[in-house]
């Protein structure tokens, strides 16, 4: 009797768990509910009404239009604690899961690939070999924008080191001082210094290439641009100028006074010295006018105050400016245009343009600059603003000089409205935000400074991908049928996908069949004749497109899916496994993380969302209805939750079996708890290289200089984002600096691997050697020194 008490206890603690655990459970997942259903509530609509609204955990009773229930006036179901615990624990497991999948999985009809921004040719290699062949017959003044044009084409590749060699290049042969402000400020824009604490938009990396007072400098030199600059020992070398005597009328000053009145006072000049600043001066005092005759002229309503004049009299005396307040140099600008004084306003505008250091400063005086016709001033001006880029982008005074049709007309007087300055602005806004509104204005700017037929497809065929991102289909079609007619055939994928939009199904596949029977069939043109084939032939042109170009990520995906409409889910994520093991990109890991989540797999879908992050820490997931850290913060509620001390476990564990995305996704946990630990955005952007997401890598460089806690170990980061985009040298003498400093396993590191980059002979190999095992004396964390033996030497 007393075991059948005993076995009967036990069974009821027993239940009493089972009903503890899954009343805990319950209670979690309505409290997430609720938290969704409250957040689709704005503060002043809850404020307003009177009604208490409860919950309807019912999914039958959602609307279509919002996934998550909400307050109804009709009768509601409250949940009770003994409806609660009569569910049966499959119940919990399948409501948990559609929690986390609030729109569900998803599905082929509603999945496309983007159309792509850039140049792209139906024969890529050839296309690049001809451009080669025109770099070899151009003269060299003339290469820079074949340089660019080489950019263009090479953008479809994705590899930002090549990029950036062809902006190096075309800044190299670039002739006009337009051209090497705004080829210097694309190049500062790739490595994206305006993110790194404490700099300013005029800093220099030591060369003329980048140097932002260089590049204000006339005259063409390409042998020249990889040297040191001088921008630190001669502050003011753009207003070094000279200017000769001109004053061949008087010998005797005491003949020759003249009082210029200025309301009730008088600036006396040498009238020889003023005749002598340009024709028309001349002619007003030794001419036939009535002026030759009087000692006393009055200049009041000239527009001129008494210290400006008392200014252009220093200067017809000494040709030379003194330091004068930038008010009075703007007189001496306007006084100057007015009389064609042009030494004076040469000498005003150039050195004016070496005052320019601030972007407030900027925007008021470019207007002053334009108005006047200040050439080298309205340069350096601009070269300020496209410095500060993105930051100062939707800046009203910045929008104004640039989007209008009328501020480009402007520009185009001073000679600054170009290809390339509209080309990198639309650049800026397409990957600050595609689709807004600057970003289309920029782009037909970007069209009228068109000339070459490439330069046009260019323009039109980004125009088209914006618009048709826009929903605006008829005008995207139209600018994709302009880039066809200037030669962009790969523009027929926009015009089918417009036609596509617009209900045109049939017309879109005939338009991508005509492609394919007139090119060489490559994987794009299979790929998106798959969005329009039916039945069978939809999975055949997609294997197809993974046969010709393996590197195409949306075959898999697209795979992937089809195996998830018919519940093979573990299919799927071996599918895109087969993407995601030499591509890693956002979209492949919300993918496969969808999959861990319909497997109930939450610590391998966490740690897909936690790495996604680490690439885009603004994600949107569910074609852009959730944040992706909303959803790893509900997912982290049902994972078991580790200790610092686990997570430097599981980081080792991952580190050294290769894991990579694992343990990003590991260091991006630490890192919510520690976003202040440098060392761990390093390892962060080491990880990033490996998996070639490099623009990410760089992003987690920046964040680690910016949260590093010591010179020494600021320098080292400085030189490693030095050293990745192509200053090898640079990044040498950081390392040093940061040695002389404190020895480190990373300043020992960096500097083998700078030096390895800079020269081959055996000298430097030896010393390479050497410097790796001076590495492994420094202390460090272990992870690192794993990959000593694959450094280069």
């Amino acid at each position: 009797m007393s075991t059948f008490r005993e076995n009967d206890s036990e069974e009821k603690e027993q239940c009493c768990e089972e009903r503890k655990s899954r009343f805990v459970s319950l209670i979690r997942q309505y409290s997430l509910e609720l938290s969704h259903t409250m957040r689709g509530f704005k503060l002043k609509e809850r404020c307003k009404t009177t009604q208490v609204h409860a919950y309807n955990p019912y999914p039958s009773e959602t609307s279509s239009s919002n996934p998550f229930p909400v307050a109804t006036t009709s009768k509601l179901h409250y949940p009770t604690i003994n409806s609660i615990l009569a569910e049966s624990p499959a119940t919990v497991s399948l409501s948990t899961t559609e929690s986390f999948l609030p729109y569900g999985l998803p599905r082929t009809d509603s999945f496309e690939p983007p159309v792509e921004l850039c140049l792209k040719s139906v024969d890529f290699v050839e296309s690049l070999a001809e451009l080669y062949r025109k770099l070899q017959i151009t003269q060299d003044f003339n290469k820079s924008l074949v340089h660019l044009e080489q950019y263009a084409l090479l953008y479809n590749l994705g590899d930002p080191k090549l990029l950036r060699r062809c902006l190096q290049s075309a800044r190299q042969h670039a002739v006009d001082v337009h051209s090497k402000v705004v080829f210097s400020a694309w190049l500062r824009f790739e490595r994206r210094e305006d993110e790194l604490i404490g700099s300013s938009a005029l800093d220099c990396i030591g060369r003329v290439l980048e140097c932002p007072k260089a590049a204000l400098l006339h005259g063409y030199d390409p042998n020249s641009v990889f040297h040191h600059c001088q921008c630190h020992g001669a502050a003011n070398e753009i207003s070094d100028f000279r200017i000769s005597d001109g004053n061949n009328f008087l010998t005797s000053e005491k003949d020759g006074i003249v009082y210029f009145c200025i309301g009730n006072e008088e600036v006396n000049c040498i009238r020889g010295k003023i005749a002598a600043l340009s024709g028309p001066l001349r002619s007003m005092l030794y001419g036939d006018f009535i002026e030759s005759d009087k000692q006393r002229i009055d200049f009041t309503y000239i527009g001129i105050s008494v210290e400006g004049m008392r200014a252009v009299d220093f200067f017809s005396r000494t040709r030379r400016l003194d330091s004068y307040p930038l008010n009075i140099l703007l007189e001496l600008l306007s006084f100057a245009n007015r009389f064609c004084c042009e030494e004076m306003k040469s000498a005003s505008d150039c050195y004016m343009a070496s005052l320019v250091s601030d972007i407030d400063e900027a925007l008021v005086l470019i207007d002053y600059a334009l108005e006047e016709r200040a050439h080298l001033l309205v340069t350096s001006c601009l070269q300020l603003i496209l410095r500060e880029l993105p930051g100062y982008l939707y800046n009203p005074k910045v929008l104004n000089i640039f989007c209008r049709s009328e501020a480009r007309d402007r520009l185009a007087t001073v000679g600054q409205a170009s290809f390339l300055l509209y080309y990198f602005l639309s650049q800026v806004a397409i990957e600050d935000n595609m689709m807004s509104k600057v970003t289309v204005m920029l782009l037909e700017r970007l069209k009228e400074c068109a000339s070459e037929r490439w330069q046009k497809a260019l323009a039109l065929h980004q125009l088209g991908c914006v618009l048709l991102e826009r929903k605006d289909y008829k005008e995207a079609q139209h600018s994709f049928e302009m880039a066809i007619e200037a030669g962009h055939v790969y523009s027929i994928v926009g015009v089918a996908r417009a036609k596509f939009k617009q209900g045109q199904q049939f017309l879109a596949f005939e338009l991508i069949n005509g492609i394919i029977s007139d090119y060489t069939p490559t994987g794009w043109m299979y790929q998106e004749r798959s969005l329009y084939s039916l039945g069978k032939q939809k999975i055949l042109d997609v294997n197809d497109a993974t046969r010709l170009d393996p590197t195409l990520s949306f075959p898999y995906k697209y795979r992937a899916i089809v195996m998830v409409e018919q519940s093979q889910i573990e299919a799927a994520i071996v599918e895109i496994n087969r993407i995601v093991g030499f591509k890693v990109s956002p979209d492949c890991l919300e993918l496969r993380a969808w999959c861990f989540i319909a497997l109930e797999d939450y610590p391998s879908a966490i740690s897909d969302i936690r790495a996604l992050l680490t690439l885009e820490p603004n994600y949107m997931m569910f074609c852009g209805k959730m944040r992706a850290d909303h959803l790893a913060e509900l997912l982290s509620l049902h994972v078991q939750p580790w200790s610092p001390a686990d997570c430097w476990m599981q980081l080792y564990d991952r580190w050294s079996s290769v894991d990579d995305i694992g343990s990003l996704a590991v260091i991006h946990q630490m890192l919510i708890n520690d976003l202040g630990r440098s060392i761990l955005r390093f390892r962060q952007s080491l990880l990033l290289l490996r998996l070639n997401c490099q623009k990410a890598a760089m992003c987690s460089l920046r964040l680690a200089r910016n949260h590093s806690t010591s010179t020494y170990e600021r320098l080292v980061y400085e030189g490693w984002i030095l050293y990745d985009t192509g200053h090898r040298e640079e990044a040498l003498a950081k390392a040093e600096e940061s040695i002389s400093l404190q020895r480190s396993f990373e300043a020992f590191f960096l500097k083998a691997y700078a030096l390895a980059d800079t020269t081959l002979d055996s000298e430097s190999s030896s010393c390479v050697i050497q410097l790796l095992e001076e590495a492994l004396k420094c202390p460090s964390d272990g992870l690192r020194k794993g990959q000593v033996g694959h450094s280069p030497n």
